[in-house]
C-alpha cells in the first residue's frame, strides 16, 4: 500500500502543485531533498489509536516524506504523544531521526500538499480509498480515533457511516473536545495544531495534552 501511495497521480492540480513546490524550495531549506510525493501513513501497524490529518504540508511532510515531520504542527503533534506514551521521543525533524509510535498511527485524509491548504471534494474523494484501506487494516485493533481539525472529522464519521457503523443523528458536530461514543471505538475532535490556532491560542498546550489523555484513557478502559 505503501508503494501505491507514494506512485499515485490521480490529481493533477496536487502533482502540480506538490512538484513545483520541491522544484522551487523554501529559503530555509534550500539545501534539502524535498519528497515531493504522496506521503504514506506512518506508524505502529498494531495501532490502537488512529490519527487523522487534513493533508502534509508543503515544507513539512512534502519535504521529509513523513506525515507531520519537519513543521510545527509535527512539533506540536509529536510533543503531546510522547508525553501520552505513544511515542518515543519528542521531536521530529526527518524521515531518519529514530521516531518510532507505539500503538498509534498517523495518517491523513489528503495525501499530497494542496495549494493553500485546501483540497477539493475531487481531491478528496480520490484519496479516500487509501485511508478506507487503512482503516480495514488497523479496524481489529482500533479503539480511538483523534480527528485533527473539522475537514478530517467530518472525513472520518463518513467513511465509518459507509462501514456500516452507526452515526448519532443528528450527526455530531465538529467542535475540541467533542467525543463520538461507537461503540468499540470512540472518535475524539481536537483543533489541528497548525500555526493559524497555536500562534492565536485557540489551541493551548494543555488543550491539546488534555487530547491525548483522554485517547490514552480510552485504549485503558477497553484493553
Amino acid at each position: 500500500m505503501r508503494e501505491e501511495v507514494v506512485a499515485c497521480r490521480r490529481c493533477p492540480r496536487l502533482v502540480a502543485w506538490r512538484e513545483k513546490t520541491a522544484a522551487e524550495k523554501r529559503a530555509a531549506f534550500r539545501d534539502d531533498d524535498y519528497w515531493g510525493r504522496p506521503v504514506p501513513g506512518f506508524g505502529d501497524p498494531a495501532a490502537s489509536v488512529l490519527v487523522v490529518g487534513l493533508a502534509p504540508a508543503a515544507h513539512g511532510a512534502n519535504r521529509t516524506g513523513r506525515m507531520f515531520t519537519g513543521d510545527r504542527s509535527g512539533d506540536w503533534l509529536y510533543r503531546a504523544m510522547h508525553k501520552a506514551g505513544f511515542a518515543n521521543q519528542a521531536l521530529s525533524r526527518d524521515r531518519g531521526d529514530g521516531l518510532a509510535l507505539t500503538g498509534a498511527y498517523v495518517t491523513a485524509g489528503v495525501r499530497c500538499a494542496p495549494p493553500r491548504n485546501r483540497p477539493t471534494t475531487g481531491e478528496r474523494d480520490r484519496c479516500a480509498p487509501f485511508l478506507r484501506r487503512e482503516i480495514d487494516l488497523l479496524w481489529p485493533g482500533l479503539r480511538a480515533i483523534v480527528s485533527l481539525g473539522g475537514f478530517a472529522f467530518s472525513v472520518m464519521l463518513g467513511m465509518l457511516a459507509d462501514r456500516g457503523v452507526f452515526i448519532p443523528r443528528p450527526r455530531p458536530k465538529f467542535g475540541h473536545g467533542v467525543e463520538v461514543d461507537l461503540g468499540s471505538v470512540t472518535v475524539l475532535a481536537s483543533y489541528h495544531p497548525s500555526q493559524q490556532n497555536t500562534f492565536t491560542g485557540r489551541l493551548t498546550e494543555p488543550m491539546f495534552d488534555a487530547i491525548w489523555q483522554r485517547a490514552a484513557e480510552r485504549v485503558k478502559e477497553t484493553s
